[in-house]
């Protein structure tokens, strides 16, 4: 199938990259030129395991292009996609404009008939809306004898896991109103069909809901987790313990039940409050919503409170080694990184903070620019370098390099000998050996009626 993917952000660079991976003539568009051109030449811009080598490889193969000119890609096309960006507005909700502007040329600019799939993540009616927007392009040009019809077909990818999730995934859902355009995707997924993988047809708000609710499950799971931690602390149980017992019954599973610091990235705060504000906007109260952002606000913060406990209540002129910068391993994305929040509260305390990530500094540098010319905060080469003369270690980001260090060479380089661990990681008894103490999250280790002022 030849297919346009309109953005060629996260989503729509991993969709194109891997629909011509399976044999679709596929071609990328963007309006930023300097992206483009990068894109020609093999430069990626974000980092996702194993993506620059597909765009490479399938480049050369002549499955896959990139181009700023929409109108001419158009020409030929069967199915065009739009997987630009819906950011949180002010109130809550998703910024559609990109995806209106995108819809609206493509219905200026086709001279055939086309599927319009909807790949960004919108909430529950905006296809509808998009529908109506192609449709009064097309009576405004004349052209009654073409035919877009708007699908809805979200995507379900982890950052760092992206190709493996489209290559290998648990389901496609496809959400379409007729006949049609189902067989147009199932042609354009029959890779995936062949093999077992099953598309799952409904409608096209129930695919927009779809979305929003996989993502409001995942985090609820976690939030209810960090909640259980708090529990777990006062009556003296481990998290770790409880989340083994409950992940080994089927009807639960084992995924996301992980205590930790909270979630962060670009997916599940911006999406839990997109979906927020379509409750509010039928009139409903979006309880369980509400619970899921509140604990996860507050987790970065109860683990702020370990972290100032330990030191009496004063961090004035501590110094912290951090590991990891961004809001999972894998990526570089460092969008409402927990370990950002906890960067910004130490330093306004007259802590000082010496910081390392595999992928996530030059974006840290970014995002935390003010910050740059502090001499409270410094970006080191190496996690050993991030713990000289320290007085802790503060564990943030789950990177593979972090998972079993020498404790002898970190206990070594630093003045102080806590370790605090914010992805439950290490065991004490490791660290105990080398004469390192360790404040975990859920194990009883903190005291929840502490008088530290945040």
């Amino acid at each position: 199938m030849k297919t346009v993917v309109f953005g060629t952000g996260y989503v729509g660079l991993v969709s194109g990259v891997c629909l011509a991976e399976v044999g679709n003539t596929v071609t990328c568009v963007d309006i930023d030129s300097s992206k483009i051109s990068a894109l020609q030449k093999g430069q990626v811009p974000i980092y996702e395991p194993g993506l620059s080598e597909l765009v490479l490889s399938n480049q050369e193969k002549e499955r896959l292009s990139f181009t700023t000119d929409a109108v001419a890609c158009l020409s030929d096309c069967d199915i065009a996609m739009i997987a630009v960006g819906t950011p949180q507005s002010e109130n809550g909700s998703a910024n559609l404009s990109a995806v209106f502007a995108v819809a609206q040329q493509i219905a200026e600019a086709t001279e055939r008939s086309l599927i319009l799939v909807n790949k960004s993540t919108v909430p529950p009616g905006t296809g509808a809306r998009v529908q109506s927007l192609v449709n009064e392009v097309l009576l405004g040009r004349e052209r009654s004898d073409l035919q877009i019809e708007v699908v809805s077909n979200p995507e379900f990818l982890k950052e760092g896991n992206a190709i493996d999730d489209f290559m290998k995934p648990d389901r496609i859902v496809v959400g379409c109103s007729s006949d049609d355009a189902f067989d147009k995707m199932e042609r354009l997924y029959q890779a995936f069909s062949r093999v077992g993988y099953k598309l799952v047809r409904m409608s096209v708000p129930s695919a927009e809901l779809t979305k929003y609710s996989a993502n409001a499950m995942l985090a609820t799971r976690i939030s209810f987790m960090n909640e259980l931690s708090q529990l777990s602390e006062a009556c003296g149980a481990d998290i770790e313990d409880v989340r083994r017992g409950i992940g080994s019954d089927t009807r639960i599973g084992k995924s996301f039940l992980f205590a930790g610091l909270g979630f962060g990235g670009s997916c599940f705060p911006k999406d839990l409050n997109a979906l927020k504000a379509c409750y509010q906007s039928a009139g409903l109260q979006p309880k369980m919503i509400d619970a899921v952002l509140q604990i996860n606000a507050e987790q970065r913060l109860r683990f702020l409170r370990k972290i100032v406990d330990a030191f009496q209540g004063n961090v004035q002129g501590k110094v912290f080694g951090l590991w990891g910068l961004t809001f999972k391993p894998r990526t570089d994305d460092v969008r409402e990184a927990p370990a950002h929040t906890l960067i910004e509260e130490l330093i306004k305390r007259g802590a000082s903070v010496k910081c390392y990530d595999p992928k996530g500094i030059e974006n840290t540098q970014k995002t935390l620019a003010y910050l740059g010319s502090s001499d409270q905060l410094h970006y080191k080469n190496s996690p050993y370098e991030c713990v000289d003369g320290a007085d802790a270690l503060v564990l943030t980001t789950e990177w593979n390099e972090f998972r079993s260090p020498n404790f002898s060479k970190v206990k070594d380089h630093m003045r102080g000998d806590i370790v605090f661990d914010g992805r439950n990681q290490y065991r004490e008894k490791d660290l105990q050996e080398v004469g390192l103490r360790l404040v975990a999250v859920g194990k009883g280790t903190s005291n929840p009626s502490s008088s530290a002022t945040l």
